[in-house]
């Protein structure tokens, strides 16, 4: 049985050790440095991002509650009552009720993956007793027999996927998903290339303080003719005396006789400017977020009327979000209307987004009702 016998066994030759890590400089998120635009569903990618550059994470809470709230309309008035009672008092998960809880928190995990997924979870009675967003680790989407069936499957802890038995209770939304495919993209999709640059400043940053903010100090003796013999014995009293000199916590002279030199290392270096590059990229990742500056805590110069804009543009932004989750709050009412015996029909009334949306709307009446009045006595004139 000498098949497997290497007759050169005793050359040396390389080998690739598999289980050595990358060395050399990096930053503690390593995913975002060795992300692949390519790669599938990254996960851990994306809650490093948010982890990692608080303006991101700030952002996403940031439009979860500009989203605002919402009310529900249907023909019959009981009906309604009980719905909106219904919304208000439903458990969520663990500790939380009322659809707003899950609600933001759906639209937190689509906002980060791309893609929500919840469910209707229904009690002994047969009516609805809780609201509960699901992991994405353990749910996969994928498509049945033609494109249009959506299978969804639950993963186990053994990693074997099994259909849900009543997929009609799962609720799924998925933000600008690609041609073809069933997830979403997420809204930080385009910004880990620009986040790894701006942790590495911000990473050097960090050392270059630690370096340079806290000083070091190096003192040199230069011994003369007459200190041969006793050098090293002088050295190390000089060593000893500096050292309780830095470690007392009051104010201590150091004495020393001899030629002896001391000086901070690293007094002459200078830290670079990092103010240019950090607002080109926080530019980058505000202009993907869809967030004004200013929202954030960016003090940027502005005027009055681009800021008015920007919060045109974010307006638009928290509609497509509303428009999306519409379908997903339309079926959770309609369930239950449907086990409660009500008409199915109900309608949802957004909350204006802000004050100043209010103030548009009433001068729009305002110049509307002047219009018309100007109208009728020109009517009546004639």
């Amino acid at each position: 049985m000498g098949w497997f016998r290497n007759k050169n066994r005793n050359k040396t030759s390389g080998f690739a050790v598999q289980t050595a890590g990358s060395e050399g400089y990096n930053h503690p998120f390593s995913c975002i440095r060795n992300y692949s635009p390519l790669g599938c569903f990254e996960k851990n990618l994306y809650r490093s991002l948010r982890e990692s550059i608080p303006v991101i994470d700030a952002a996403i809470y940031k439009i979860i509650r500009l989203t605002g709230n919402f009310k529900v309309q249907c023909s019959d008035k009981k009906a309604e009552r009980k719905l909106e009672e219904f919304l208000r008092n439903v458990r969520v998960n663990g500790i939380s009720y009322g659809v707003d809880s899950f609600i933001s928190q759906y639209l937190e995990q689509m906002l980060t993956y791309g893609t929500a997924v919840g469910e209707i979870v229904l009690g002994v009675d047969g009516n609805i007793a809780a609201l509960y967003n699901s992991s994405l680790d353990n749910v996969e989407l994928c498509c049945g027999e033609n494109p249009f069936d959506v299978c969804i499957n639950v993963v186990d802890e053994t990693g074997v996927k099994k259909p849900v038995r009543y997929p009609e209770l799962i609720l799924c939304s998925a933000i600008m998903p690609e041609p073809g495919k069933l997830y979403g993209t997420s809204v930080l999709k385009g910004l880990p290339f620009v986040s790894d640059i701006f942790l590495k400043i911000i990473n050097a940053i960090g050392t270059n303080w630690d370096r340079v903010g806290n000083v070091r100090f190096a003192v040199t003796y230069k011994p003369t003719d007459g200190d041969r013999g006793s050098t090293k014995e002088k050295a190390m009293l000089i060593a000893s005396e500096w050292s309780k000199a830095m470690k007392s916590r009051e104010p201590r002279d150091f004495v020393s006789v001899g030629d002896v030199s001391i000086k901070v290392i690293g007094a002459d270096n200078q830290i670079p400017d990092s103010e240019v590059p950090v607002r080109q990229i926080l530019e980058q990742i505000v202009a993907k977020l869809s967030i004004p500056p200013f929202l954030l805590g960016l003090t940027w110069s502005t005027t009055e009327r681009m800021s008015s804009q920007q919060a045109d543009i974010l307006t638009s932004e928290l509609e497509y979000y509303r428009r999306v989750l519409n379908e997903s709050i339309r079926k959770i009412c309609r369930t239950f209307l449907r086990l409660n015996g009500f008409n199915e029909q109900c309608e949802l009334v957004w909350d204006n987004i802000n004050l100043q949306d209010e103030v548009e709307l009433a001068k729009s009446r305002l110049y509307n009702a002047q219009a018309e009045e100007i109208e009728n006595r020109i009517k009546k004139g004639e």
